[in-house]
């Protein structure tokens, strides 16, 4: 079989930059695709810390003016990644974090620069590269979401197109001064083109005009064709809704492997839960928290927002801690969530943990520790902290919504009959009902031959990339324009 060429599109990638799940996901996939006989390459943006790490490159591409400034085009490989990376200094030589300044402000230039990305995407798609011009150009997100516009104006032969949605709430708007600015033609400001509300969508951009359109679970590509939960892009969703589907995403399992996972403090698997313990003990003390193994103890690892349900959480505390639970929480993101978990920690120092920030050595050991791991959102594109919940034996606590409702099964009364539940669901988002979902998973870890046996199910589910790169390798070769 001719292996399949894709263009992954992306503006971060781990092991290299992350600021959240979408970097996870294009940093796995590519190395899951090779056992379905995909080639893929990433192109990334040139962030200064991205550059520091590629050590040798070959320089495939240049440009004297390109959007503002001269550019190239690097070929490397890195951590098994195979990279093209877009050299902008003008664009993406700034420091912190890719998307906004030190105070938090968006970078004012970032329709330029991600419009940049987007158009080097199609340049590459439509042969710009000799010695790698792709089946298919795979565009995630808002930021990568103009390449299959670009494609679409260019009139010339292209190659197939994907978009992927991670999370519709981010959609790339921008003012209609921007368009020419970007290099889209004026025509391309219709209804049916990237008009959206008066300005510009680059989201939109690709939802109108890739040749398929993938979620990462399938519960919110149905969620996101109606109401609310469309976020305005509703319409044009169940417009195309012939071409949308969704994929679940994975974890890396070897970088999420309880067995050999140098970051916790005791290795464990299947066969040797009980040694589990040692790191739910190293977890209280990492919190100051008093070590007890009968402690109900609930893990958090998140980014702290009205999305992530974590003002719930925080409307919870008072009616779980007078049951003896502990809380330890990793994250950051709103400031007044930041302030009023730190103040319920000082103020509850013996139950309530919290480091605001991210570790990712503390991560895993929050995974590793905890009895459980709440993740109560308000929607949820697919979540990964539940998948990695599942292999470390933690208990997913989650809302009923997107991939969370795709990934866990709630211990109701038939599925510990059957024995397949892994976790508990709740809905809909209220206060009350996470406050009852946390009570009855309190009341099962009492049962402990019980919660043995959740935790064996959680940690045999298959939540790496396996089927998944199976899925979107039969839709790169459905979409791949030949030879």
């Amino acid at each position: 079989m001719t292996p399949v060429r894709v263009l992954a599109v992306a503006s971060e990638i781990y092991p290299l930059v992350k600021t959240g799940g979408l970097a996870d996901v294009t940093g796995a996939l590519p190395g899951a695709l090779q056992a379905e006989g995909i080639e893929t390459r990433t192109l990334v943006p040139g962030y200064q810390q991205l550059l520091d790490m590629l050590g040798e490159a070959d320089e495939v591409l240049k440009s004297p003016n390109w959007y503002g400034g001269s550019a190239r085009i690097l070929s490397a490989s890195v951590a098994e990644l195979d990279l093209f990376v877009l050299d902008a200094p003008h664009l993406f030589a700034r420091p912190g974090n890719p998307y906004v300044s030190s105070d938090g402000v968006d970078w004012p230039d970032n329709a330029r620069r991600f419009a940049a990305l987007g158009r080097t995407a199609a340049a590459i798609g439509q042969g710009a590269i000799p010695a790698f011009v792709p089946h298919v150009v795979h565009a995630h997100d808002w930021q990568a979401a103009l390449a299959p516009a670009f494609l679409h104006y260019s009139l010339r032969p292209r190659p197939g197109s994907i978009m992927t949605v991670h999370n519709l709430a981010y959609q790339g708007k921008f003012p209609l001064e921007m368009l020419s600015e970007i290099g889209l033609p004026q025509e391309s400001f219709t209804i049916d083109g990237v008009e959206y509300y008066g300005g510009i969508s680059f989201l939109k951009a690709g939802l109108q005009f890739a040749d398929r359109i993938t979620t990462v679970s399938p519960t919110y590509a149905r969620e996101i064709q109606q109401g609310e939960a469309g976020m305005g892009f509703d319409g044009i969703l169940r417009a195309r809704s012939n071409v949308l589907s969704g994929i679940l995403n994975g974890i890396d399992i070897s970088e999420w492997d309880p067995a050999a996972d140098p970051r916790i403090t005791q290795p464990f698997s299947l066969t040797t839960l009980a040694d589990r313990a040692t790191n739910k003990t190293a977890l209280q003390r990492r919190f100051g928290l008093p070590p007890s193994p009968d402690a109900f103890l609930l893990g958090v690892v998140s980014r702290l927002s009205w999305q992530k349900g974590l003002d719930l959480l925080l409307e919870t505390l008072p009616h779980v801690l007078t049951e003896g639970v502990q809380i330890v929480l990793l994250g950051s993101g709103d400031s007044d969530l930041q302030e009023q978990f730190s103040a319920a920690a000082k103020s509850q120092p013996q139950q309530i943990g919290v480091f605001i920030g991210y570790d990712e050595n503390l991560a895993h050991l929050i995974q590793a520790g905890s009895d459980a791991l709440i993740v109560p959102s308000r929607f949820e594109p697919c979540g990964l902290t539940q998948l990695c919940a599942l292999r470390y034996g933690a208990i997913p606590i989650v809302s009923r919504v997107g991939g969370l409702a795709d990934t866990v099964i709630d211990a109701n009364t038939a599925a510990i009959a059957e024995n397949v539940a892994t976790g508990f669901q709740f809905g809909p988002v209220t206060r009350p009902n996470l406050t009852e979902a946390i009570r009855r998973a309190k009341a099962l870890f009492q049962d402990k031959p019980v919660w043995l046996r959740m935790q064996q199910n959680g940690m045999t589910v298959d939540v790496s990339w396996h089927n998944s790169a199976r899925h979107y390798a039969d839709l790169y070769r459905q979409v791949a324009k030949p030879d």
